[in-house]
This record gives structure tokens, sequence and C-alpha cells, in this order.
């Protein structure tokens, strides 16, 4: 099956045929660093590495391209009010979300371009649109693109230009021909920064940044934009016409936007957007203090791309169970190959597990269908479960080939995902720890404790035993005696 992508600007899927294969080129809209990211910043960057991934995996030659938007209105306000300048600002935030990217487990893109490093760039694609007719230049030194010159305006978006002027307005203090024409050029206020420009001391807009760091590091025409939805109208339309104007060719020949991050609204009544803006976001921080990082992950990749994704403690917890069952999974499965040799043996449902990653092809190829991929995937981690538990009378020799091969299939699979990337020892211990922090207990008070409790069962001690083994019960911690010794675990 060829790849088939859902075009936001044909409204339809369609297949995917690159410019220059195998090469592809990939641009995704990136943050603007004035604050640390949300959970919905998350969805994107999870999202676009997995495309990212699974490109590669499909043996393409991709350059990812992902930008920081790192002068804005926001980062101003946000310098301004903590007296710094918006260079300390965004270095502090650029750093911060790079943590949590790789917090993430994420890989990080080919090119991360900032957006005051293209400034030139951005003034020199301007007086380009300045001389074509498709931008002016106004007595305040800012500069506008003039919508109404570009015949394609509306197309990404499905938006009417008629409609668009009938509900617009224009403050009486500006200069635009018409409401509906943006800005390119911002002429600078008082203490903001600036660079010099034939218009003035001034910086660039919005929406000229993106055009100008995608096609300087990906050509004037390349395969595919990504974003949120939200940016569909007016930032991605905006840099079609600008881009399209400037060069006469196409821009961005795929469009691939994701949904939002929901939260459950408070009074019941269903769900709403999370955003800063409205006050109910978490930081990835936040979430990864609690939570692993594949549990994130998994709830993303649960829901396709395109929808919107309700985000709960609820649903977190759910898919950190689930990445725990991998995980224990994979854990017995290696216990198992250590003490049985797979050597002479046969796997059983052999041509099953050989067409793993066919299906897996499948379901990604289909406008990468995660939800589809994962559902096909965690299947084999139940026959290898089912093998573990109730081998009836198969040979040792032949329950090992075939964990050996459920094991060798899935784990490249789920990298794909960027999942499953740790050992299971070190993702347990990661979930123990969580776990741990939440009760406000450490492992050196668990020890010591049961040192003590060691010392009053050699003393025959037994109310004491009993004491402490409840004290531990009631701080979350379940103690178990067996013949092999004593063990603990955190209470469900």
């Amino acid at each position: 099956m060829t790849l088939r992508l859902y075009n936001t600007l044909s409204n339809r899927k369609e297949d995917f045929t690159p410019l220059h294969p195998p090469k592809v080129g990939m641009y995704v809209c990136g943050v603007t660093v004035y604050d640390y990211s949300h959970v919905g910043h998350a969805r994107p960057t999870i999202y676009f590495d997995v495309m990212y991934r699974y490109l590669q995996y499909c043996g393409y030659d991709v350059t990812y391209v992902r930008n920081f938007t790192d002068i804005d209105d926001k980062i101003i306000r946000r310098a301004q009010e903590l007296g710094i300048t918006t260079g300390e600002l965004t270095d502090t935030y650029i750093k911060a979300f790079n943590e949590d990217m790789d917090a993430l487990g994420l890989l990080h893109p080919d090119v991360e371009p900032h957006c005051t490093h293209y400034v030139p760039q951005m003034v020199e694609f301007i007086e380009g649109l300045i001389e074509k007719g498709h931008a002016y230049a106004t007595d305040s030194g800012d500069v506008y693109y003039r919508v109404g010159s570009f015949q394609g305006y509306g197309k990404l978006s499905g938006k009417n230009l008629d409609e668009l002027e009938a509900g617009a307005r224009v403050d009486v203090s500006e200069q635009k021909e018409s409401p509906l024409d943006f800005a390119l050029w911002k002429a600078s206020k008082p203490g903001e920064p600036k660079w010099e420009s034939p218009w003035g001391e001034g910086r660039p807009g919005w929406h000229i940044e993106c055009s100008v760091m995608s096609t300087h590091n990906l050509g004037e025409s390349f395969d595919i934009h990504g974003g949120g939805k939200d940016l569909i109208f007016p930032h991605h339309e905006n840099e079609i016409a600008q881009s399209e104007a400037a060069t006469g060719k196409p821009y961005a020949r795929y469009w691939i936007h994701n949904g939002f991050i929901n939260m459950p609204a408070e009074d019941g009544s269903g769900q709403v957007k999370m955003s800063k803006s409205l006050g109910n976001f978490l930081t990835i921080r936040d979430v990864l203090d609690a939570f692993d990082a594949e549990a994130l992950k998994f709830l993303m990749l649960s829901t396709h791309y395109r929808k919107d994704v309700l985000f709960s403690e609820d649903r977190l917890t759910q898919s950190q169970r689930r990445m725990t069952y991998f995980y224990t999974t994979l854990q017995a499965m290696d216990r198992y190959l250590a003490e049985h040799p797979a050597e002479g043996g046969k796997a059983i449902d052999a041509e099953k597990i050989a067409e793993i990653p066919e299906q897996f092809k499948l379901a990604m190829d289909d406008d990468f269908n995660t939800p589809r991929a994962m559902g096909g995937l965690s299947g084999f981690f139940k026959l290898a479960n089912d093998l573990l538990t109730a081998p009836n009378g198969h040979d040792p020799a032949d329950v090992a080939a075939t964990l050996e091969a459920v094991r060798a299939q899935l784990i490249p699979l789920f990298e794909v995902l960027g999942l499953l990337q740790r050992t299971p020892e070190e993702f347990l211990e990661g979930i123990t720890g969580r776990e741990l922090k939440r009760l406000g207990i450490t492992i050196e008070e668990i020890e010591a404790l049961l040192e003590q409790r060691t010392q009053a069962r050699e003393a025959k001690d037994w109310a004491e035993s009993d004491r402490l083994r409840d004290a531990l019960a009631e701080k979350g911690i379940l103690v178990k005696d067996s013949k092999d010794g004593t063990v603990w675990s955190v209470k469900p």
C-alpha cells in the first residue's frame, strides 16, 4: 500500500509523492518561547516525531525543520515584566523546551531555525513582495501584505474573501488598504528589539517568519507543512499567500494538521481546549513529574492525530498501566529467554508473527493511523503472555523461539512510535520512583524499616514485625514474605 496523507489543502487523502524522492522536506511550526511548554505543545511535537520516524523507516531521506519563534508581542511583554532582555528570556525557554523534548524521548529536528537569525532574509523577501505589487509600506514604517492581490487566498481554510471582508474591522489608526491586509513588518516602539530595514527600524511579522525559514531550508516548494489545526487560519493561509506570490510556485504540497488537547469542562458540560488563555493547562514538566513520558505519548498516539485528544488524569493513568503491561511482559520474556535457549525451537504462529511489519505498515500508510498500528502490535503481547503463563505442553525451545521472534519484530516498530525505548528495569524503576515521591517516602526509608522488621523476625518478635509491616502498608507499601526472602511493592 502507498502512504496516503490527509491533505488539508484538498480536504481528502492523497497518495504521498515527494517532489524529489527519496528526499522529503518537512516543516512544522514550532513554539513561541516566552514560558514553559504545556501539554498542548506536546501533541504536535509527539505526532510529527512519529511521522519523521516513519518516513525514515520507509526509506525516505527526511529533512525535518521546526522553528523557534523568538520575537513576538508576548515575548516582548514578558521580558519587560521580568526586567530582562528578550534574548535572555528566549534563551531560557528554548533551553527548557529542548529539555522537555529530551525528557519525552523525541528526536531533534535536522534544522531548528530561530526567527531572529533570519531577519535580513525576511527584509529581502518583503522587498520582493513590494516590487511585485503584493505588499506596501505605510508612512508609519509598517509594511502590509495586500491580500486582494492574491487570487488563491482562502484555498487552505476554505474561507471566502468577500465574507471575510464583510466581517472584518479596521482600527482607524491603521493605514491599511483593506481590513484583511496583514503585517509583514512592524515599526519598532520605544524599548522594543529592532532591526534596520528600508522602511525604518522594526521587526518582522509572525507570518513572514515561517515562509522565510521554511523556504530557506527546504526550497521554494517542499513536501510537508505541519502544525496544529488552529494555525490553518490565518497563519498558514497567510504563509501560502505571501510565499506563492513571491515565488510564483506552489508552496507546501501536503498540509497536515493535528487536533487539539481538550480538558474536561469544570462544570461537567463537555470538553474545552487546553490553552494558556483559559488557564486550564499543565506544563509538560508538571505531567512528567507525576507520569512517565511514554504514558503521555501512548495517550496521544491512542487517538488519530487529526482528532482532538481528551486529556485527564484517569486516561493518563490508564495509559501508564498499559505501558507498564508492555514493559513487564518484555521483562518476563527476557527472563524466560535467559533460562530457555531458543536453539532448535520452531516459533509458534510463525506466519502470523512474520506478518507483523506488513500489518503495521498498512495501518501507518493509512494517514499515520497510530491507534490501529498500536492495536495490532498489542495483540502479540497477549500471545507472549499466554505462552508464559500457560505453555500448554509446548516445548520450551518452541516457546523461546516464539518469544524471540515476537520481540525481534515488535521492538523496531515500537521504536517508530517512540515507545519501548528503555529496558524494562529502567522504566519500572522510574514508575516506582514517581509513586514513592507521590507517597512521600524514599527507598532508603523503606529499606530501613524492612531491616528493623528483619531483626524483629530474627528475634521472633512477631508483634513488632506485624507492626512494621502495617506501618509500611499505611504508607502505601505492601510487604510480602516468601522462601526467597522479603519483597516490597507500591500499593496499586
